[in-house]
C-alpha cells in the first residue's frame, strides 16, 4: 500500500480561509454505498433518523500561538529577540511541550515574555522541541494565555493568513468544554445551536467523548509504504456514561456515527481490545488504513482532506479506496471547499435501507 495511492490533484482556490456563515450553511457530500449527492449541512435532521447517535468530541482548542522577547544582558547592553511559540501538549509535570521560532536563540534558563501577565522559563530542549515553564498554573494561566495567545490555524491557512479575533469563535465547536487541543475538531464546527436542535426535536442522540487533537494531526507521512507510518498519539477518553449511550443505540439498531475523524479514532480505540465500545482513557495512537475492522462506527461526518494524510487513509478504510476516488472527484468537480474551514460530508460505508 503506497503513499500515492493517496494522492490526488487539488486546486489551490477550493482551500477555505474562512468558514461558512452560518456554520449550518456548508455544503454536505452524502454518499451512501456508490451513490453521491448533494446537500447542505442544515439538511441533516431529514438524513437521519430517531434514534440515530452522533458522536461529537467536546475538546476545546487552547489558542496556542503565542509571540514573546526574549532577553538577555551582553557587553552592549540588554538585547532582545523575538521568539515565536507553539504549544504542543501539556507534560504531566506541569510544563508544556512546544515549537519555538528560533529555537537556537533561547537558551535553558532563560525566560520568554509574552505579555505582562505571562512568561515562560526554557526548561530543554528536546528533538527540536522545547518545554516551557510558565509562570502561571489553572484558572489563571488560562485567562493569561486567552489574552496573549492567537489560535493554532493549520498550516495551509496560516500560510494564506494570520490568525485574527474571529478566529478565537471560528476555530471552536459551539460544546467545547475541555481545554487541551491544540488544533479542533473540524467537522464539528459546522454545527450550531439552531441545527442541535432541530436534530434533537428529529430524535437524534448526541454522545461527547473527548480527544485532544494534537499538532501532530498535520504531520506528513514520510514513508512510502503507509502500513510502516508511525502515528502520533493523543490522550482522549470515554467515559462510562459514553460507552453505555453508544452501546445501547448499537442494542436498538440505531446507527453510531461519529463527527470528525478524532472521534472515530477515539471510539475504534475504546472498541480494539474487545470488539465492543467500553470505557477507556489514556492515549491513543490507532492507525486506521484500508483493511481495519470497524467496531463500532456505522457512518461518519468528515471534511475533505489533505491528499497522502492519515486521514486520506481513515476515510479509504471506511468506503474502499475507488470510492473514495469517486467521492472527491465530485467534491472537486463540484467545487467544495476543502480542509478545515471547508465544507463536510456524510460517508455511509453501505446503501441505507
Amino acid at each position: 500500500m503506497k503513499l500515492a495511492d493517496f494522492d490526488f490533484d487539488l486546486p489551490e482556490n477550493l482551500i477555505a480561509t474562512r468558514p461558512a456563515r452560518p456554520r449550518s450553511s456548508a455544503r454536505l457530500l452524502v454518499a451512501e454505498g456508490d451513490t453521491i449527492r448533494d446537500a447542505h449541512v442544515f439538511d441533516l435532521p431529514d438524513i437521519l433518523r430517531p434514534g440515530d447517535r452522533l458522536v461529537l468530541n467536546d475538546t476545546r482548542v487552547i489558542p496556542a500561538r503565542l509571540t514573546g522577547q526574549r532577553h538577555r544582558d551582553s557587553a552592549q547592553g540588554q538585547v532582545s529577540a523575538k521568539i515565536e511559540v507553539t504549544l504542543l501538549e501539556p507534560r504531566a509535570d506541569g510544563g508544556w511541550t512546544a515549537l519555538l521560532k528560533p529555537l537556537r536563540k533561547v537558551e535553558p534558563g532563560e525566560e520568554i515574555v509574552f505579555s505582562p501577565d505571562l512568561s515562560a522559563r526554557l526548561e530543554a530542549r528536546q528533538d527540536g522541541q522545547g518545554v516551557l515553564r510558565f509562570n502561571l498554573t489553572g484558572d489563571d494561566f488560562d485567562a493569561a494565555l486567552a489574552q496573549a495567545g492567537a489560535m493554532p490555524l493549520p498550516p495551509y491557512i496560516a500560510a494564506k493568513r494570520p490568525a485574527d479575533a474571529q478566529d478565537k469563535n471560528d476555530y471552536q465547536t459551539v460544546w467545547a468544554a475541555r481545554s487541551g487541543a491544540v488544533a479542533a475538531p473540524t467537522a464539528s464546527l459546522h454545527f450550531d445551536e439552531p441545527l442541535l436542535h432541530a436534530l434533537q426535536a428529529r430524535g437524534v442522540d448526541f454522545t461527547f467523548v473527548t480527544l485532544h487533537v494534537g499538532a501532530g494531526t498535520f504531520l506528513p507521512v514520510k514513508v512510502d509504504d503507509v502500513t510502516t507510518h508511525k502515528m502520533h498519539s493523543e490522550w482522549g477518553q470515554v467515559s462510562p456514561e459514553a460507552a453505555s449511550e453508544i452501546a445501547a443505540t448499537k442494542s436498538a439498531g440505531g446507527r453510531v456515527i461519529p463527527v470528525g475523524t478524532t472521534a472515530l479514532r477515539l471510539i475504534e480505540t475504546a472498541a480494539r481490545d474487545t470488539g465492543a465500545i467500553r470505557a477507556w482513557e489514556g492515549d491513543t495512537d490507532i492507525f486506521i488504513y484500508p483493511g481495519f475492522t470497524f467496531r463500532v462506527t456505522d457512518a461518519l461526518m468528515t471534511n475533505f482532506h489533505l491528499p497522502k494524510s492519515t486521514l486520506m487513509m481513515l476515510v479509504s478504510a471506511l468506503m474502499g479506496q475507488d470510492r473514495i476516488s469517486r467521492i472527491y472527484d465530485h467534491a472537486i468537480r463540484e467545487e467544495y471547499r476543502f480542509f478545515s474551514y471547508g465544507d463536510a460530508s456524510l460517508l455511509f460505508p453501505h446503501p441505507q435501507a
